[in-house]
């Protein structure tokens, strides 16, 4: 994605496409919100608006979509309760949240699970994404098909390097507040601490906590490179986002509208791979201008470790054999 394309429709978030919007959703049959934790000009976003410009225009006014960036309606807490109650219409989540209803949904962000991108479309793209949407289908959750991404989380320290195993152990980081990651790090020897997104910078500026983990575009849109030195490139969870609506509410929709939405969404889905691949790139060549400094590691250690700890063993109990089992055909055996 160029510049000018992410520039040209983050600014349509703005009052020219809110008053396209309000005109058009006079005569819409069905009016509906979108809420994301995405500020206007991410991948994530933009791809979004074009999905809901592109689904106005093939329902030929018929669906009216108007889209809610930076958390405007609430926290990830927040939305996916307005999801369920069906007061928000479509959300976009990550598969690790999503594990807060339903484990199996977020089996692709095992720790440790993929070694690259090719096992993760093809286990996305193919069991474990039917496997998730038939779970998330349990809890009253419609998830679209394609799964779009925030990419692979890193670790940061403040202090020194993480290049081993042996620099994890005793290290205050801070993580989601999500048992999955908070699991995965204690098993490691690390003391995590969990903590909302929105308190971290100022717990890393203050020493409460000495590193953190996540992708290298919210390092950089959250400015971390200011308060953090070294990233090992653990890639450590890969963290894939999912499109979720209201069950009951998105299959009373008659079936074209259905249709319409579900193709356009998955698309632009694709296309946000793409453009995400590509804004990761560009943002790690950003953060070594910053000051940043970057390593590789050896997973096999960690693997190792979190199986000798019980991790994988407790997850596959948590999420269920289905999921497990569709899981390791494209990661091979974890447990």
């Amino acid at each position: 994605m160029t510049i000018a394309r992410r520039t040209l429709l983050a600014a349509s978030i703005g009052a020219p496409l809110l008053g396209l919007a309000s005109r058009s959703a006079r005569a819409a049959e069905f009016e509906m919100k979108w809420g994301a934790f995405a500020p206007p000009d991410h991948p994530l976003s933009v791809n979004a608006l074009e999905a809901t410009k592109r689904i106005a225009a093939e329902s030929k006014g018929r669906v009216a979509i108007k889209y809610f960036p930076s958390s405007q309606l609430g926290g990830d807490t927040d939305m996916l309760a307005q999801v369920r109650s069906g007061a928000l219409d479509l959300y976009t989540t990550s598969a690790s949240f999503m594990t807060t209803l339903n484990p199996a949904v977020g089996a692709s962000a095992l720790g440790f699970a993929f070694k690259d991108y090719s096992a993760i479309w093809q286990a996305v793209d193919g069991e474990v994404g039917q496997v998730a949407r038939k779970a998330a289908a349990a809890v009253n959750i419609h998830v679209f098909d394609k799964y779009w991404e925030l990419g692979f989380r890193t670790v940061s320290s403040g202090t020194k390097p993480i290049a081993s195993l042996a620099d994890m152990q005793g290290l205050k980081i801070r993580v989601p507040v999500l048992p999955m990651f908070f699991s995965m790090f204690k098993a490691l020897g690390a003391s995590p601490v969990s903590m909302n997104f929105s308190e971290l910078y100022t717990s890393l500026q203050t020493k409460l906590v000495e590193g953190q983990e996540n992708p290298l575009v919210n390092v950089y849109t959250a400015k971390l490179y200011e308060v953090q030195k070294y990233i090992a490139l653990t890639n450590h969870c890969w963290e894939g986002m999912l499109i979720a609506a209201n069950r009951t509410a998105f299959t009373a929709l008659p079936a074209d509208i259905q249709d319409i939405m579900a193709r356009h969404i998955n698309a632009a889905g694709l296309q946000e791979r793409e453009d995400m691949h590509k804004l990761n790139a560009d943002v790690q060549a950003k953060l070594v201008a910053a000051g940043i400094k970057f390593n590789e590691i050896d997973i096999a250690p960690f693997r190792a470790k979190l199986k000798q700890e019980g991790y994988y063993k407790d997850w596959r109990t948590k999420i269920g054999e289905e999921a497990w089992l569709a899981l390791e055909k494209t990661t091979g055996a974890l447990a």
